[in-house]
């Protein structure tokens, strides 16, 4: 899809709140697993964040975080987060790079525009240019279609997950 209304650019300091508030509808009020539970849950995972995100911003070199931003309002409407991990060499991945993809999310009414996609096309080329060639994620089934379409396969792995409670 066109992307004549927004601008998709690395993320800056500036964006912070946006970041937390578009990650918010990933971890706040879903489901999932990984979901806070609580008032507390939800604030104790917005502080860690932002200061995660203040760490990272224009300063990692293995983390990319990316925003949509409305040409006209300013206003921040998507984004999405590649990491790169050092591992083993694998067959698939001889140099031992690996991708991750997290906090894909575009607000509510800016959905089903191509926004996740044009981020993810822009994590993929950012991946490729640092010689990952194996890229994960951890999708919703609803996302799972532009996934798929992106080249990404369903895993016949099982994903296990150990969460000790935090400190």
């Amino acid at each position: 899809m066109e992307q004549s209304f927004y601008t998709v650019r690395p993320a800056s300091t500036a964006d912070l709140a946006s970041l937390i508030e578009l990650r918010a509808h990933l971890l706040d009020g879903t489901a999932a697993s990984y979901a806070s539970r609580t008032p507390e849950d939800s604030a104790s995972w917005r502080a860690a964040y932002r200061a995660w995100l203040a760490s990272k911003l224009g300063v990692a070199d293995n983390v990319q975080i990316l925003v949509a931003e409305h040409q006209e309002s300013g206003q921040i409407i998507g984004c999405a987060t590649g990491l790169i991990d050092q591992r083993a060499p694998a067959p698939g991945s001889l140099s031992g790079l690996s991708g991750w993809v997290q906090s894909v999310a575009v607000a509510p009414q800016w959905r089903h525009r191509g926004i996740a996609r044009q981020l993810m096309q822009h994590l993929l080329r950012w991946f490729a240019n640092r010689g990952v060639a194996s890229v994960s994620l951890q999708s919703t089934e609803a996302a799972g279609t532009l996934y798929q379409a992106l080249g990404f396969a369903v895993s016949n792995e099982c994903l296990l997950i150990r969460q000790e409670a935090s400190a």
